[in-house]
């Protein structure tokens, strides 16, 4: 017997045959003996309805709440998750299962202030625990927690995966799966490479550049607290037979196993192959070259919550001037061009140039700790397809390359095949 958590997505529950699939799923395991922890998104689209229905409302004009309440916010966009909780309990009980729905107030998920976007502060898992051994299945709503001023508060985008990993570690659970409309985590987009293979393992490490660099299995956020908690996390396909052979494999279930590199016996040194569209690259030139520079730079584009990425600094000869280039979402470019216009005069640089369409593709492994030449033989392979390189950086794990998105597909192509991932 084992304790585990199961998530699903917004496309798993999408409608009624849809959530009684999913509690095929969960019968499945329950009938196998084990302990059931169920966490369950809105139903597809159903979020993005409540989203709208709260931007379609007068705005308010108070001084703190130029928009709207985010406390009503979240009291609104949660209840999608509430909803789809009690339908898979009334599916389960009609199986003849003992199952119960809970909020995330209920068991509670305490999380901080931050309406829209808290974060986890604390998980009892005593009364699911003492549930769960009693042999009901907790069906949680996830996405959502108890703020400190006694409301609901939501976790924000992809929240239900965190509320799934954050679970699991609460309650000790041997593994959580991670259903969703893929059937595991891929060494590229099979979209734009169809010889892409599922991986059958990848460490907690890997998978976090992958969903940082623009994989979309996993949000990045369960992924850190799957790693630092250790939560040993399978991705896998609720669209399958849940009785299908294999399914119910305890140890070696279908999917993709996320977890520590202490157990991947054999690490390649190239894991995958991840791309970011709509990247846009801004550089300052000729900015004065003193202490203090860079701080006044990229101050107030965190303060304006303007996710900055690659970093490039070069330095005149002289040493006195320097340009800085980097790049952001090509949804925020304009609203960083307005904030780095206002700190010109601090700042001190000449003039401000920007282009965008531009794709970040990244090559990942853990094996590249101890492998030389892995970068030399990206930059050789994309130079023999004409392929021009904007900007590079690099970590122990990790290559980024910025190139113009229109040689996107192929250069995950390219890359995917110089580092052998259509052949293993």
């Amino acid at each position: 017997m084992a304790r585990i958590v199961m998530k699903f997505g917004g496309t798993s529950v999408a409608d009624l045959d849809r959530i009684h699939n999913v509690a095929r799923h969960v019968k499945r395991e329950v009938t196998a003996g084990h302990e059931v922890a169920v966490v369950v998104s809105a139903m597809s689209g159903k979020t993005n309805e409540l989203v709208g229905w709260v931007q379609g409302m007068p705005k308010v004009t108070g001084a703190n709440s130029p928009f709207y309440d985010a406390r009503e916010y979240d009291a609104i966009v949660a209840s999608g998750e509430l909803v789809t909780a009690g339908l898979l309990a009334i599916a389960l009980q009609s199986m003849d299962i003992n199952a119960r729905s809970w909020q995330g107030w209920q068991i509670p998920i305490k999380t901080d202030s931050a309406h829209g976007a808290a974060r986890i502060l604390d998980i009892d898992g005593t009364e699911i625990i003492r549930r769960m051994a009693e042999g009901q299945v907790a069906v949680v709503a996830g996405f959502q927690g108890l703020g400190p001023d006694n409301r609901v508060a939501t976790l924000g985008r992809g929240g239900s995966d965190t509320s799934a990993v954050a679970i699991a570690a609460a309650v000790k659970a041997d593994r959580c799966d991670i259903y969703t409309d893929v059937d595991g985590v891929y060494t590229t987009d099979p979209r734009i490479e169809p010889k892409a293979r599922r991986l059958k393992k990848i460490a907690f490490e890997e998978m976090l550049e992958m969903a940082s660099l623009g994989a979309k299995v996993l949000q990045v956020r369960s992924v850190e607290l799957a790693m630092v908690h250790k939560v040993r996390t399978f991705v896998r396909s609720s669209f399958e037979d849940p009785d299908a052979p294999g399914m119910g494999d305890l140890l070696n279930p279908p999917g993709t196993l996320i977890c520590d590199e202490d157990e991947i016996v054999e690490q390649e040194v190239v894991t995958g192959i991840a791309y970011a569209k709509d990247e846009a690259q801004i550089s300052l030139r000729r900015v004065a070259d003193r202490p203090g520079v860079s701080a006044a730079i990229f101050g107030p584009l965190a303060e304006s919550h303007i996710n900055v990425d690659m970093i490039v600094q070069n330095i005149s000869e002289d040493g006195s001037k320097t340009d800085m280039t980097f790049t952001v979402p090509s949804g925020d470019m304009e609203k960083a061009l307005r904030v780095l216009e206002g700190a010109k005069e601090q700042v001190g640089f000449d003039v401000i140039q920007h282009e965008t369409g531009l794709v970040k593709v990244s090559v990942i492994g853990i094996g590249m700790r101890s492998h030389a030449g892995v970068a030399a033989s990206a930059f050789r392979a994309l130079a023999d397809k004409g392929i021009n390189i904007k900007a590079i950086t690099t970590s122990e794990i990790k290559i980024s390359i910025l190139i113009d998105g229109a040689y996107a597909e192929l250069a995950v192509r390219t890359l995917h095949s110089v580092y052998g991932l259509d052949k293993k």
